[in-house]
């Protein structure tokens, strides 16, 4: 009978000996896991493989790297929702950049996410957010948590993009509302 290896214990493994059995078990340890938590973010299962595979190959060569003593659990999600987001977008980090230095160049205007997260201050956020619809609260995490854009939100939620703007604006209406 074999001795069941930490999570620590494997990650070493794979990164200092290439060991494939470490690497087979952790991908059997977190591979399901990691798979369902990305089909709630995303309605396209072949994304969802292909973004878990991607994850997992990023561990075993070496290109992501664990911090000793951190969560496993949460350094996975952390590499795969990354590279959900880059997918979705279709432009990986290049894009992210060429998107960030665009809107810094249009800050003069304020956001409707910077208003509800001003009204932090004056009101009860996480309850507002508690009262939201789930439908809702979806479309604020990813449009404004996790930074998609609508077209983005739309193929991650399976929805039409019409609709994720809809609930957009119905769910910042109802916040402005509740922080007033």
């Amino acid at each position: 009978m074999s001795e069941t290896r930490s999570d620590g214990e494997l990650l070493r493994a794979v990164a200092a000996d290439a060991d494939r059995r470490a690497f087979e078990e952790l991908y059997r340890r977190y591979a399901p896991w990691l798979t369902a938590r990305m089909r709630g973010r995303c309605a396209d299962p072949a994304v969802v493989d292909d973004v878990v595979q991607e994850t997992f190959l990023a561990v075993w060569r070496g290109s992501a790297r664990y911090r000793e003593g951190g969560d496993v659990a949460g350094w996975l999600w952390r590499i795969g929702s990354r590279r959900l987001i880059d997918v979705l977008r279709g432009d990986g980090a290049r894009g992210r950049l060429r998107q960030a230095l665009a809107r810094l160049r249009h800050r003069d205007e304020v956001s409707a996410e910077e208003r509800v997260l001003a009204g932090v201050e004056h009101g009860d956020l996480a309850g507002a957010l508690i009262r939201l619809s789930p439908e809702l609260r979806a479309v604020l995490q990813a449009t404004v948590v996790d930074g998609l854009t609508t077209r983005e939100a739309a193929v991650l939620l399976g929805i039409p993009p019409g609709t994720v703007k809809t609930r957009a604006l119905r769910a910042r209406r109802q916040l402005r509302e509740a922080l007033a």
